[in-house]
Parts: structure tokens; sequence; C-alpha cells
């Protein structure tokens, strides 16, 4: 029987050795040719609300066969997209072990002058990035700063008895020496207002990025001249992105976001990113949320791929 024209996608968006490529329905690419390396953190330990983060990588990665590499700009795809692939065996087991393996993948692609795009999974895979640009042997140790989309500003030391909780991987950021920016933070603990405002994080919160209709940011003058990028989509005003597993109202709007992307990249290079917490399982058969992480990701790429300063 003759495939659809979905199906052929689909079955196109897998490379010879069976691992499904994020817009493999498009884009084929080796690792050494790829600027962009995507690698999937399926990690769902720590959740405190909703759950389906596991299934987050997945499911964009599926969303991605729908997409045009046409981006409405450029075609980012043509600085070629290779989707690694983790050892399961280790991700399987320990947060520690699970973040070990996947800063393993990270190191490895900055190391060879590729941008890796994570996609998780929980908030707390972003600190195997953080870890893998801090360590000894990183070009960018020493030099890079975060710039932090979310609904929440994960400072807190612990949380349910977690020090690898989702609720605290800015801190463990921070901890390592990342200077951090965050961008629509609306739901804080007490201790974590202190912690801001002791430790002169700075940040933009959604009140004011809303109300004010902020589309831009200047980095203060001793901000790192590098920078990764974490988005978590509960950062997006719910409307935009439904399925996740903490949703909080009077987020971020879609072109708010891409247009401080773009600020940040006429600044700073981006040396990587990451898009977590989509939690597809959250909507059943709701695929707009998917989607749009997937469209965000293709987005984002097309913005460090046109940027005044070019990984």
């Amino acid at each position: 029987m003759a495939l659809s024209n979905t199906e052929k996608r689909h079955e196109y968006g897998t490379d010879k050795s069976g691992v499904k490529q994020f817009l493999g329905s498009e884009v084929s690419s080796s690792a050494e040719e790829a600027l962009f390396h995507i690698i999937p953190a399926p990690l769902e330990k720590s959740v405190s609300y909703g759950t389906g983060t596991s299934k987050g990588p997945a499911a964009i990665i599926e969303a991605s066969q729908q997409l045009e590499k046409w981006d409405g700009f450029s075609v980012p795809g043509d600085r070629g997209i290779f989707t690694r692939n983790p050892d399961k065996s280790a991700l399987s087991g320990s947060t520690e072990n699970f973040l070990e393996e996947i800063e393993k993948e990270i190191y490895s692609s900055l190391k060879d002058g590729h941008v890796p795009v994570m996609l998780g999974g929980e908030h707390t895979v972003s600190l195997a990035a953080f870890k893998a640009i801090s360590r000894s042997g990183s070009p960018f140790a020493g030099k890079t700063g975060i710039l932090h989309f979310d609904a929440h500003s994960d400072l807190r030391d612990i949380y349910e008895g977690d020090r690898l909780s989702h609720a605290c991987v800015m801190r463990r950021g921070f901890e390592l020496g990342l200077q951090l920016f965050q961008i629509g933070i609306r739901s804080l603990s007490p201790p974590e207002v202190l912690f801001r405002k002791e430790n002169g994080i700075s940040f933009i919160d959604a009140r004011e990025a809303v109300e004010k209709n902020i589309s831009s940011i200047a980095f203060p003058e001793d901000f790192p001249e590098y920078l990764y990028i974490s988005i978590d989509v509960d950062g997006f005003d719910p409307s935009i992105f439904p399925a996740t597993g903490t949703p909080e109202p009077g987020g971020l709007g879609w072109y708010q976001v891409h247009s401080i992307i773009e600020s940040a990249a006429k600044q700073r290079k981006i040396i990587g990113f990451d898009v977590v917490e989509l939690a597809p399982f959250t909507h059943p058969g709701f695929h707009a949320s998917d989607f749009a992480a997937a469209r965000l990701i293709y987005n984002v790429m097309g913005i460090i791929e046109r940027s005044t300063c070019k990984p």
C-alpha cells in the first residue's frame, strides 16, 4: 500500500541508523558538517505538578517533520542539523548519571565547534549544559552568561529535599560562576527574591515585560561575551504553551520572546540553547504545543545563523 505524504515525511525523518532526526524530512547532515547538534534529554525525575516532560524531546522531533526549511527570513537548516543519540542505558539511571551523559554530549559538540540544542525534559537538564560550559578545557569557561526565560526563577537551594530539582537549576548554574539574566519570571519564593537582590542578578519580570511591551534588552557592561539561552516554555503565556507541567498566567508573547533573543544575538555570541518543560501528554491528542516548540527551536537557529555574532 502506498504511503501517505505524512507517512513519507516521517519515514524520511529517520537516518540510516534508525535515529529520528530533527527536521529530518527536509535536512540531512552529518555530525561533522552540521552547525546545530540536537541533544534529546528526556529527564523526568523531580517534576512537582503536571507530568510528561520525558516525552517532550520525542514529541518535538516528531513535530519538526512538519516544519518548512524557510523560517520567514532565511534557511537555517542549510547550516546543517544533526540529532545526536545519547547512551540510553546511562539516561535510565540516576539523575547524576543522566546529567553526566548529557554533559558529555554537549561538551563534545562545543569542543568541536558546533552549537548544542538541548531538548528537555525537565529544567534540571540545563545543569548538564552549565557544567559542560564550565568544565576544564571548555573554550567558554568563565566567559559565558545565561539568558533565562521562565515563569519561575529556579533559584531555590533545595526543593522537596532535592538539590537537583528543576526548581534549583539556576541556583546551581550561578554557583558554577555563570552570570544570569532572567526574563518573564512571575513566581518566586521569598528566599529567591532575597537571593536575586543580594547577588545582583539581572532580571525583567513578566509584568514589567508585558505591560511595557519590552522587545529588547541591554546586558550589563560586565556581562560575559558568550551566551547560553535556556527557555522554559512556561515562560510564555499559557495560551501559547498550555502543554507544560507548571503553567503560570500572564506570560510572555511569541514575537516578544523572538525579538528579545534577536536583540541578545546582536550583543553576544550565542553558543547553545535549550527548550525545556514541554509536557505533550498534558493534553492528549493536542499537538499545537509540540509544533510550537519545534518552530521555536528552528526560529532560534535562524536568529543564530543570521546573527552579527555568528558561531
